[in-house]
């Protein structure tokens, strides 16, 4: 149970909620405007206090619409304390024709912390049937770790050479990008070898990067490209589950949405 909670403005979270026998505690952030527009600025805070454990996911999928003249933003701070553990685990960000967003989370972790961030971005449906109609997007995670500085910079950029997909390295010709953040102590290059093989049993192309340990944590990225919003769910939920198995011995967790 939150010790502090407040939303103001679009954006609203709902009463806790557990989804199995395991304890774990979930919160639901909803957008009753139902999409971002143009200038609009969204800002969430998230502290996970010592030896707590937190499941945060949105109610749908985040809607970016024609932001003309500007973009739509948001800033995500996250702070994990002694011991304490994040799943992060929103539903896909759609961008539509003429969209422009940005992304900036700011993340700082405990050395003992644990942290699993998914994200899947999708194009959204544009008049021509083109693909790629939206302008641009940026997505900025910095990560650091508690009194010993920088863990870890990603920073993505996604912008569409004039709606052709098939331009040189673009997104090598697949439509939808899905990422999966972790930092633990316990990352290393087994886990990197575990969640690799897991994901070539999807239609997707794959690839996991793993950083250098800074004061006895790591991080880890998957990132993998598809044609299937579906087929990125299935692994990075497979994925997770993995983790949460692994580490916590706990079972899939089902979000129950559809």
């Amino acid at each position: 149970m939150a010790v502090h909670q407040f939303h103001q403005g679009a954006l609203r979270v709902l009463r806790p909620h557990y989804l199995d026998g395991s304890g774990q505690v979930g919160y639901v952030m909803v957008n009753p405007g139902g999409a971002y527009l143009g200038a609009d600025l969204y800002v969430v805070d998230v502290e996970v206090e010592d030896g707590a454990a937190l499941l945060l996911t949105t109610q749908s999928a985040t809607k970016i619409y024609r932001t003309p003249g500007s973009f739509a933003e948001q800033r995500m701070s996250i702070r994990l304390g002694e011991g304490a553990r994040l799943e992060l685990a929103p539903d896909q960000l759609i961008a539509y024709r003429e969209a422009s967003y940005r992304q900036g989370t700011r993340i700082t972790v405990h050395p003992s912390s644990s942290l699993i961030m998914s994200e899947i971005v999708t194009p959204g449906w544009s008049p021509e049937g083109t693909a790629f109609s939206y302008e641009e997007l940026r997505l900025r995670s910095e990560i650091r770790v508690e009194d010993a500085g920088l863990l870890a910079l990603d920073n993505v950029l996604i912008k569409p050479p004039g709606g052709d997909v098939n331009g040189l390295g673009f997104m090598e010709g697949f439509s939808h990008l899905g990422s999966l953040l972790v930092v633990d102590p316990r990352a290393d290059q087994a886990l990197a070898d575990e969640l690799h093989a897991l994901a070539a049993a999807h239609d997707a192309l794959t690839g996991v990067s793993l950083t250098a340990s800074v004061a006895g944590t790591a991080g880890l990225v998957l990132r993998s490209l598809s044609n299937s919003t579906g087929e990125l769910s299935r692994l990075l939920n497979a994925c997770t589950a993995h983790l949460r198995k692994r580490w916590y011995g706990q079972e899939p967790l089902d979000l129950r949405k559809y």
